[in-house]
């Protein structure tokens, strides 16, 4: 077996803004295996600042991987435990190179274009006519769940938006999360939290920064509705640790994104806590390209979770690879019709 890796930018249609900044771009890394004149991909995704394995060395452990493909997937797995991102291409890829094609890894009623998921619609944060914008768009496009990220603009504004919605659908009607990305200092998210409760919201994630489990178990035990941990999750490894930082916080809901937490296995073992100790969850993207979007919603179909998913940023990128993925009304769904771009396997 043969393997490589190739780096490539994605750029973002609009500057797209979170609480840790404006993003233009994306680099993302694949990873290539050849064997007996099949070809795997799989998507090394990493976003910088937020990613465990946003390290200096991190290409030379991509290399290290390519030249010890050999040791195969568990094996690899276990020894790239610090780079999750890696982890998680490095599935993909052997699976892809064990489909059918490279891009039916997890067959299913999905990928005969039989099924469909719930998403939720995704608004950025930006000034306050963009986010309204993109509100008007998401309820236009047919979602019933959509997702804001706030903490870049005043929280009056912010709670204006939601007042927005609200004056024109009910919880019945719109669920309503919300995505603070930490943004809340810790003597002032409960009293947030508190304000935003008047708008029957879902759920809230991360509404303070990570690394403070005392104060996030107090604000889970005490919040008006549900919070979610997110960035919490990262750089947390071992199953033990796991198990501790859930057992302290007791969070209502945990959300997974394969390319932060260590891929499919990574996310499993987090899953199989989370239902041990009665904990929600669902699995989100995390900006990668269509190539690991179309891994992580395959595999998510697998998990027959009912809540909607966060998996629509297929359509973020000017150089994103034209894919059988496709939303409509809310839903995320595969045309088995439809091609992939061939360029997404050859690199040439």
């Amino acid at each position: 077996m043969k393997a490589s890796y190739q780096k490539y930018i994605l750029k973002f249609k609009n500057p797209s803004g979170t609480s840790r900044g404006v993003l233009t771009q994306k680099e993302t890394w694949f990873i290539i295996l050849e064997k007996n004149g099949k070809r795997g991909i799989g998507e090394c995704g990493i976003l910088r600042t937020l990613s465990v394995d946003d390290r200096p060395d991190y290409e030379d452990k991509l290399q290290w991987a390519c030249q010890h493909i050999y040791l195969g997937k568990d094996k690899l797995w276990e020894s790239l435990i610090e780079f999750p991102s890696i982890q998680f291409g490095i599935e993909m890829a052997f699976l892809s190179l064990e489909g059918k094609t490279p891009f039916e890894l997890f067959p299913s009623p999905f990928t005969l274009g039989e099924k469909k998921m719930d998403i939720n619609g995704l608004v950025w944060m930006g000034e306050e006519a963009f986010m309204k914008s993109q509100i008007e768009e998401k309820l236009a496009q047919g979602f019933r769940c959509i997702k804001l990220k706030i903490g870049a603009i005043d929280f009056e504004k912010e709670l204006g938006l939601l007042r927005f919605i609200r004056q024109h659908f009910d919880e019945s009607v719109i669920e309503i999360r919300v995505d603070a990305n930490g943004a809340f200092s810790s003597n002032e998210a409960l009293h947030k939290v508190h304000q935003l409760s008047g708008y029957k919201l879902h759920s809230i994630e991360q509404p303070i920064a990570k690394n403070q489990p005392d104060m996030m178990a107090e604000l889970c035990k005490s919040t008006p509705f549900p919070i979610a941990l997110d960035e919490e999750l990262i750089g947390v490894f071992s199953p033990q640790d796991k198990r501790l930082l859930l057992e302290k916080i007791k969070p209502q809901y945990i959300i997974l994104k394969p390319s932060l937490v260590g891929g499919f296995r990574g996310s499993q073992e987090w899953i199989t806590l989370a239902e041990e100790l009665q904990i929600g969850w669902w699995i989100t993207s995390a900006l990668e390209s269509n190539i690991g979007l179309n891994a992580i919603a395959q595999w998510t179909y697998s998990l027959r979770n009912p809540l909607p998913q966060g998996l629509g940023t297929g359509g973020l990128y000017t150089n994103n690879f034209d894919s059988p993925l496709f939303i409509d009304k809310g839903q995320i769904g595969y045309n088995p019709e439809m091609t992939w771009d061939t360029n997404a396997i050859a690199f040439k």
